[in-house]
């Protein structure tokens, strides 16, 4: 919303939220959020065609578009728990805006939702608010954290679907116009709304694949004495596959891969297509052993007990340049240490001890419920997990070092100053293929490097499971 009313000054663009909390720091010199490029975009328009607010009735009633961005989380019990997308929010944006409307809209989803939601969604507004029409468009995005401002700058593509009738290409039109005030013509695609719903997900499921595929052979590279590195680049050179998504890593995180492949399960599974649904899992799988791999390779490494031993973390963002954490390998790795009875150091440049004390006590899915209805309980393991502020604090006296975000100061630590403030032998376990493996070998660590050949030390240590 911010890039649009920056691309489209003539456009007057309010961001609502029931959080007043959430609009009090959208309205601050501090964002809620961080995101390089970020800040500027929002001084630049705020208070000028850029406004927050927690007025939402009043300002989709004064509408004529209405995106809908309000959380999509997997279900966690009931039909579908686990796997299904909990569409309550969405049905209650629904008839809110339906309840509201005095005039025609158009209604955007801009959430990742199942296939047709945008049917059902129809369908409420329409019994709701009888002598209104609304027409329903999916936009979903596809923007990345940490790029975003520039994804959206110069993006790859807008995908914009809606129904293939007269009222439905006017609707479609009408977005586009606004989109094509600074993005080539050829880069907006219009397609129906099934299309548009299933491209989101589809698009997610091919790149998480590509994570899980490349993860994959990282444990065989392990085995066998390849350099996963090599493998990659080796592979990306061809052009029918490309570069990207190739990178070796603990495992991915975000928002949307886990909670998009298992909605994309169940929506395979609702179609009769259990094969399909299984191809699918499997990605989910990969990334779930690939994140207790790395686990079972630190204790089996510590003489195959890190009870009582002080890990560093260094990294808990899913990725470096964001502060978002939800689905954060970060999370099932330090869970893991801390049920073998570890004490974890956790130094992040972007996440607080707020969020991540949060993170390590709450259950499975509870990150993408609004914040006023998630659990407010004390975490149970407190007391073996510290929060400081840098790196070095982290590692001191430290046993061992994981790191499990790829941020480019980590790739600059002195190294040496780090090994002799750790306890010996000391060891780093490098989730990101970030530090050089031989360097480090040279000053003393013991080092074990995703998909890379095996410390001597390693080898000896008992099999990993």
């Amino acid at each position: 919303m911010a890039v649009i009313a920056l691309k489209c000054p003539s456009i007057e663009v309010v961001v609502v939220d029931i959080s007043k909390s959430r609009i009090a720091a959208w309205n601050s010199d501090k964002l809620p959020i961080y995101e390089p490029g970020l800040d500027d975009v929002v001084k630049k328009c705020r208070g000028k065609n850029l406004f927050f607010s927690t007025e939402v009735e009043k300002h989709v009633y004064e509408a004529d578009i209405v995106f809908v961005s309000v959380n999509t989380p997997t279900k966690t019990r009931g039909l579908g728990a686990g796997k299904a997308a909990d569409l309550t929010y969405w049905e209650n944006a629904a008839r809110m805006i339906a309840d509201v409307s005095k005039s025609d809209k158009i209604v955007v989803e801009k959430s990742t939702v199942p296939v047709k939601t945008a049917e059902a969604i129809e369908k409420i507004m329409t019994h709701n608010a009888k002598s209104i029409k609304f027409q329903i468009l999916s936009n979903p995005e596809f923007l990345a954290e940490g790029t975003a401002i520039q994804d959206l700058f110069n993006p790859d593509r807008v995908l914009i679907g809606g129904r293939e009738t007269p009222e439905g290409e006017k609707a479609i039109q009408t977005l586009k116009s606004v989109y094509s005030q600074w993005i080539p013509e050829g880069k907006i695609l219009t397609t129906n709304l099934w299309s548009a719903e299933l491209s989101k997900l589809a698009a997610n499921a091919f790149l998480a694949q590509r994570i899980s595929s490349v993860n994959a052979l990282s444990a065989l590279c392990e085995g066998t004495g390849a350099n996963v590195n090599q493998v990659s680049y080796a592979v990306g050179t061809d052009t029918r596959i490309g570069p990207k998504f190739l990178n070796a890593s603990v495992g991915f995180g975000g928002s949307c891969f886990q909670k998009d492949i298992l909605n994309l399960v169940y929506i395979c599974e609702c179609n009769g297509l259990p094969e399909v649904a299984e191809y699918w899992k499997q990605v989910i799988k990969i990334n779930d052993y690939q994140k207790s791999r790395f686990v079972n390779r630190v204790v089996a490494s510590m003489f195959n007990t890190v009870a009582n031993k002080k890990i560093a973390i260094l990294g808990f963002a899913f990725k470096k340049d964001t502060g978002d954490t939800r689905e954060t390998p970060a999370i099932d790795v330090c869970k893991g240490l801390l049920g073998d009875k570890a004490r974890v150091s956790i130094f992040d440049p972007q996440v607080t001890e707020d969020q991540i004390q949060r993170d390590l006590w709450m259950n499975k899915f509870d990150w993408d419920h609004p914040i006023h209805l998630q659990p407010t309980s004390t975490p149970s393991n407190e007391k073996n997990v510290s929060v400081v502020w840098d790196a070095y604090e982290a590692t001191k006296d430290a046993d061992g070092v994981c790191i499990l975000t790829e941020w480019d100061e980590f790739k600059k630590l002195d190294y040496q100053k780090i090994y002799d403030n750790m306890r010996k032998p000391a060891f780093v376990f490098d989730g990101r293929n970030v530090v050089d493996c031989d360097k480090l070998r040279e000053i003393g660590f013991i080092v074990y490097s995703i998909g890379k050949p095996l410390d001597p030390w390693l080898k000896d240590m008992p099999a990993v499971a």
